[in-house]
């Protein structure tokens, strides 16, 4: 059975871009040889949109967001540890949103979600076939 999911970055600082996630956003990590950092994260969730060429979004691109349960708390613990680059926030529809300058020139985006899910809308939405027997 899946358990989680492995995300990467391929990063033309790919050192400097550990060390931003380690030391900025603060992530706990275990060296798993020769500097490789693998980072442990607290939780996930995974959404399928759909490509619109207008939003300039291609079929197979990659986004990611970082999220947080208060989004200027977050800021200030950011700026606090001098994180560079944090940009203006806005209310995107789905919640508040800044994005900002990662080490490998590249753009992620933090924000504060305006949708709550239960921790178990997961296994409640699976399909009969796929749950748990405990949950049939």
């Amino acid at each position: 059975m899946i358990r989680g999911v492995h995300t990467m970055f391929y990063s033309s600082q790919a050192e400097e871009l550990r060390a931003f996630l380690r030391d900025q956003l603060g992530f706990p990590c275990t060296d798993v040889g020769g500097g490789w950092l693998i980072f442990d994260l607290p939780e996930a969730e995974m959404g399928c949109h759909p490509a619109a060429a207008v939003e300039g979004q291609q079929s197979g691109a990659p986004y990611l967001s970082f999220y947080c349960d208060d989004l200027q708390q977050t800021l200030a613990e950011l700026r606090a540890r001098r994180t560079a680059g944090l940009g203006d926030v806005s209310d995107v529809g789905y919640g508040l949103a800044t994005r900002f300058r990662v080490p490998g020139d590249f753009t992620v985006e933090l924000y504060q979600p305006h949708y709550r899910q239960p921790k178990d809308a997961a296994v409640a939405a699976r399909p009969a076939d796929l749950a748990p027997a405990e949950n049939r």
